[in-house]
């Protein structure tokens, strides 16, 4: 079977090869059209085996065809990408079914893929749990073994260190985790000063001033992995609407520097979906509306800039990929020569090569349906070739 590194490795040869026009910085007259190179797809119901059973708070369903609960764990909700370069990826899967109360029985894990965009098919190839065995956690768990549950944290970013290490952005605190390569967690929760959303234990009473759903949604690694910079899905109470907060976090001093960026949406409705290290002061990031189907009308990926070279307080940004106008020359996936990505929620992006992204969607299963009315959808991997190179420092794709 030949695998994606081998496709890669070609893409990259092929880069070597750019012309002088591709060769220029797009950052002020816009990148094109980008290009589907890539499609694979993992079933909706894909279990993970011997697991408990789960979807027991989510009622009866059916939900798009699919009857409730079910006799596994699902492998779905890919809130967070690592690529290992070695053809596979570690997704990270989020809470569960979208809330504390319905995913106490959906056990929160790393699960580890091999797409094949020579057969369009995604082999889940291995995983593990994430748990809690030396109780760093200081409150309740769900759990009397302290494997941890969509009801004790909402993971939906994740970063590998240059050790090995994960950090995982959860959104219940808004919170960072440290977990070894086994997901066993390392230290204690480590909190955001002046920032709780409505699921944090220490209220105390006190008003949360952040929306549930709307905490660390995207973290990025800087290029010497001495940082992390987890990013906000939603705006702080008494910032501007639609502004969001990315934060520095230094890795070697266990502790926020005091230094933040705004990314500012191009709509208060809309969301990020990831946020991904291009250089020292470059990110990729995800920005989606909340909308599937025919109904999705804004799904992109920008670079964005913290030097903000026009002075308006926020980060510049410069649109690489909108993702639902991909060109589909070859026709993959079986689509038309227009390709839409049209989910509710794509929350995953990696750097393949220079001028290569992995994109891959959250299909909430199973209560999104943005491929096919009715239907639940699939876990879809995709790489999408932009106009132009990025230019990214090579330790990006580390």
């Amino acid at each position: 079977m030949k695998r994606l590194s081998i496709m890669l490795g070609a893409a990259a040869l092929t880069l070597g090869l750019a012309t002088p026009a591709a060769m220029a910085d797009p950052e002020h007259g816009g990148y094109g059209q980008a290009t589907l190179t890539g499609f694979a797809s993992l079933p909706a119901e894909t279990f993970v085996p011997g697991s408990e059973p789960s979807g027991s708070a989510i009622g009866a369903g059916p939900f798009n065809g699919i009857a409730a609960p079910f006799a596994g764990q699902p492998v779905q909700g890919f809130s967070g990408i690592v690529n290992r370069h070695d053809g596979t990826f570690d997704v990270l899967s989020d809470n569960g079914y979208g809330a504390k109360a319905n995913s106490a029985d959906f056990l929160l894990r790393v699960h580890r893929i091999r797409p094949d965009v020579t057969t369009g098919k995604v082999e889940v190839v291995g995983g593990f749990n994430l748990t809690d065995p030396d109780h760093r956690v200081p409150f309740p768990l769900t759990r009397a073994d302290r494997t941890l549950t969509g009801a004790d944290f909402d993971v939906e970013s994740i970063v590998r260190s240059f050790d090995g290490t994960y950090w995982i952005g959860d959104e219940f605190g808004p919170w960072l985790l440290h977990f070894a390569p086994s997901g066993r967690l390392l230290q204690a929760p480590i909190a955001l000063d002046g920032v709780k959303a409505p699921e944090n234990p220490y209220l105390n009473g006190g008003q949360p001033n952040i929306r549930s759903s709307k905490g660390f949604e995207g973290m990025a690694r800087s290029v010497d992995g001495r940082h992390l910079y987890p990013l906000l899905e939603g705006t702080v109470d008494g910032d501007t609407p639609g502004d969001l907060r990315l934060y520095d976090f230094d890795v070697r001093k266990g502790q926020y520097t005091g230094d933040r960026w705004t990314y500012r949406l191009d709509s208060p409705s809309n969301s990020i979906g990831d946020a991904i290290t291009v250089d020292r002061h470059r990110f990729l990031i995800i920005e989606r509306d909340n909308n599937q189907g025919d109904a999705a009308a804004f799904k992109r990926i920008y670079l964005a800039d913290t030097r903000d070279r026009d002075g308006d307080g926020v980060m510049d940004k410069t649109l690489v990929a909108d993702l639902l106008t991909l060109a589909n020359p070859k026709g993959l996936g079986g689509f038309g020569q227009t390709f839409r990505f049209p989910f509710q929620t794509i929350e995953d992006v990696a750097l393949l090569d220079d001028r290569t992204l992995a994109v891959v969607n959250d299909n909430n299963f199973p209560f999104s349906s943005g491929r096919t009315p009715g239907k639940a959808d699939n876990d879809e991997f995709i790489t999408v070739r932009l106009s132009h190179r990025l230019h990214a420092d090579p330790r990006a794709f580390l």
